[in-house]
């Protein structure tokens, strides 16, 4: 039976090539992307796919928090079920990093975003759904005050210590919610793939991305994840990791996700 599946940021990349796995396998995909034109495109396009699955389009700017409400909104409007959530939108590298109210627009859609997005999606998950976030095999210590912009850092570190703050709120979600469910497994899905970040941020062609969306894939539909609940797989050693290790650290991890409350609080 096919599966109602959402995934940000997927006009492009591996959110893109996921969606095309999905909707050929036959399951319904919500797509999403910040730019009209790109997201038209790829509806149009996976559309057109044998295969049988139903896709659907939802714009949302995910460095906009209000963006990030309308979107939950919408697809609860419309839908009374979702069975996957694949936070994959993420940024690295762009001009203008900082926002107009001082927040870096990393932890902003790396980091708040796909935690405030997936807290109003969580009546629809229900115990079975699963929400899969994409981590990183670049995770640093997250600098607490930066996060609540009230810092400013260089793209690798702000991209690193967002991508560490996801996987450590994916882990204390999951761990939560290993009897009453959803299941929340953090994915890095292979370093230095073929993706436009990996173009824009190094310059380099990268690796083939069908390597992420096959472990996108797997993790979303596959027993092999069903009791993962607050795990992290490493697809660059293809097999579950141990993350960071402030991470695996309870009160550094709780610290991380006050902040993420009271970020999102203050924006609003």
């Amino acid at each position: 039976m096919g599966k109602t599946i959402l995934i940000t940021g997927s006009t492009d990349g591996i959110g893109l090539e996921t969606a095309k796995r999905l909707v050929q396998a036959g399951h319904s995909v919500l797509l999403h992307g910040r730019n009209p034109v790109k997201l038209e495109d790829a509806e149009r396009a996976l559309s057109a796919l044998p295969g049988g699955g139903r896709v659907e389009s939802y714009v949302a700017d995910l460095s906009r928090m209000a963006d990030v409400e309308t979107l939950a909104k919408t697809v609860t409007d419309k839908h009374d079920h979702l069975d996957v959530l694949i936070n994959n939108a993420g940024i690295f590298k762009t001009p203008d990093p900082i926002t107009q109210d001082g927040f870096d627009v990393r932890f902003l859609v790396n980091t708040l975003a796909p935690y405030l997005l997936t807290q109003r999606l969580l009546p629809l998950l229900g115990a079975a759904g699963r929400v899969i976030n994409l981590s990183s095999a670049a995770q640093a210590p997250v600098d607490i005050a930066a996060l609540a912009g009230k810092g400013r850092l260089a793209d690798m570190a702000a991209y690193a210590q967002s991508k560490l703050a996801l996987t450590m709120w994916s882990r204390e979600m999951g761990l939560a919610r290993t009897e009453s469910g959803p299941t929340f497994i953090a994915v890095n899905p292979g370093s230095l793939l073929a993706s436009k970040m990996v173009k824009e941020g190094f310059g380099l062609a990268g690796a083939d991305i069908g390597i992420g969306a096959d472990i996108l894939v797997r993790a979303a539909l596959t027993d092999e994840f069903a009791d993962a609940s607050g795990q992290y797989y490493d697809n660059d050693n293809r097999r579950f990791a141990a993350p960071h290790p402030d991470a695996l650290d309870p009160k550094k991890s709780q610290e991380v996700v006050s902040a993420i409350e009271a970020t999102l609080a203050q924006l609003g």
